[in-house]
């Protein structure tokens, strides 16, 4: 077996496992925040609102970013739970933070302002831009 393949043997398996673990940790983020959403975005999609839909995808690309990068900066799948979770945590609670800096935004994005929405969704994004980061060292 050449050693380019015995190489992609070994690490395959690890990536895919390191791959499934960041995104139990965004599937878990993404669902804490559902249930403790103070608009509700899951049971408003469902109903075809458009700014719960920008809201909540902002809000999965900004779990997803601290999230990719400390899958980045581990060594091991133990190291990337630490880190993920850690990182998961933070990014939720700055997610929290920003809907209480912005206390009307939730509000207009319950009653389907798009634009309300997009400004939510671009604050989480730089916090988790930010955080990112500062993962990164």
């Amino acid at each position: 077996m050449s050693p380019e393949f015995q190489a992609f043997a070994t690490g395959f398996p690890i990536t895919l496992a390191h791959a499934l673990a960041s995104l139990l940790l965004l599937l878990a983020g993404a669902a804490l925040y559902a249930a403790l959403s103070p608009i509700g975005e899951i049971r408003l999609i469902r109903q075809g609102h458009a700014a719960a839909a920008v809201s909540f995808g902002g809000l999965i690309l900004a779990l997803a970013v601290p999230l990719a990068m400390s899958l980045n900066a581990s060594a091991s799948l133990v190291e990337l739970l630490l880190w993920g979770g850690a990182v998961a945590a933070v990014q939720l609670l700055a997610c929290w933070m920003i809907d209480r800096l912005l206390p009307g935004l939730p509000r207009r994005v319950r009653e389907g302002d798009v634009a309300a929405a997009g400004l939510l969704a671009a604050a989480r994004l730089a916090a988790a831009i930010i955080l990112a980061a500062a993962v990164s060292g």
